[in-house]
């Protein structure tokens, strides 16, 4: 019943509550995204695995490396040393399923004793068993003193410092010549402007051993062989990949913006410095990048110029010797290989959102 006011009117009925109910995930969306963030996961675990293996290479003793029965993860045969004796330390099976580490003390054919390392005071374990049937116990014993030596057999503060050099000088010239070039190619109307970009384009299928003798020979009559000059000054003109990254990234800035400056009286340097490059970012930062990487692993071209100046040499060469000389001891040749991966990786995290974005827009956008 509805109750009466003291005007006589009949009150209004309550209004109802209304009730939100959270809408649950489908079970089959849960399931869809568990599948896909498990391959996803899987497929990472892949790719990492050769890097992870590599680092766990670089921690290991030579005798681990060459000891078939070794475990993964870098660690050393396990000791203990009883009564001013040291005694190797063994898995023994005391009880079923379980291996327990005991220093083995005296050694038998049928029976052999035992002392426990965690209570050495207590009396020796006798075990019924061939002693040459059980597995020697490892600890897990990282060896960081291989990157230390690394570091001073191979001079590597020095290769370093000539990888460095010719890596941002090499880039500077790079994106300089570049983005010059793709700027004329991109907004400029010149005659034969197509044949022009063609024929630079076909010289991305030039393979590099067709040019290797007729360049040395140049270089040979310039008396550069022996310098930098060889690795630096090519840099200084241009090449077709990155021109063309380059221009097909400009093609996507509007012409009405080179317009607005030429109407406040900016020239084309000054509409390329203020206008073109402030936009052309993330390109310049994609072009950056691919030339340091490609001059941080380049090993050929410093190999031929640069065979007899060890002084002169970046780290790919001076790796190279290195791992000849060590070529049994796999763990000091992960260790430097991973010493040189560090730099480029880092700045590729770093830069990673600008070089994304002018990979993508490049290669999407006209």
């Amino acid at each position: 019943m509805t109750s009466l006011s003291q005007a006589g009117q009949v009150a209004p009925p309550p209004l109802p509550i209304a009730v939100h109910r959270r809408r649950s995930a489908r079970p089959r969306e849960i399931g869809k995204s568990f599948v896909f963030t498990f391959i996803v996961i899987a497929i990472l675990a892949a790719f990492l695995s050769p890097i992870l293996r590599a680092v766990f290479v670089s921690l290991k003793t030579p005798e681990q490396v060459g000891q078939l029965d070794a475990p993964q993860y870098p660690a050393v045969l396990r000791t203990f040393d009883y009564q001013g004796k040291t005694y190797d330390v063994y898995d023994v099976p005391l009880q079923a399923g379980s291996l327990t580490p005991l220093a083995l003390v005296k050694k038998g054919r049928e029976s052999s004793q035992f002392v426990d390392p965690s209570n050495p005071g207590a009396a020796l374990i006798t075990w019924q068993g061939s002693w040459r049937n059980l597995t020697r116990s490892w600890t897990f014993a990282p060896q960081w003193s291989n990157y230390a030596t690394v570091w001073d057999e191979i001079n590597y503060p020095r290769l370093l410092f000539n990888t460095v050099v010719l890596a941002l000088i090499g880039m500077i010239g790079t994106v300089v010549s570049c983005t010059l070039v793709a700027y004329g190619f991109a907004r400029f109307r010149f005659p034969g402007r197509s044949l022009l970009f063609t024929i630079l384009i076909a010289t991305i299928f030039l393979p590099y051993a067709v040019t290797i003798i007729p360049t040395y020979t140049f270089f040979l009559q310039l008396g550069w062989v022996g310098t930098w000059l060889p690795l630096l000054v090519p840099a200084f003109f241009a090449n077709a990949y990155d021109v063309f990254l380059l221009r097909q990234y400009l093609l996507t800035i509007p012409r009405e913006m080179d317009e607005a400056a030429a109407i406040d009286g900016a020239g084309p340097f000054r509409t390329l410095i203020s206008v073109i490059i402030p936009q052309a970012w993330p390109a310049i930062i994609a072009v950056a990048i691919f030339h340091i990487v490609y001059a941080w692993n380049d090993f050929l071209a410093p190999l031929i110029y640069l065979s007899t100046k060890p002084d002169l040499q970046p780290l790919a060469v001076g790796l190279a010797h290195f791992n000849t000389l060590h070529y049994r001891n796999q763990a000091f040749i992960q260790a430097g290989t991973l010493m040189t991966m560090i730099i480029p990786v880092v700045i590729f995290l770093i830069f990673q959102r600008f070089f994304t974005r002018g990979i993508v827009i490049s290669g999407v956008e006209k």
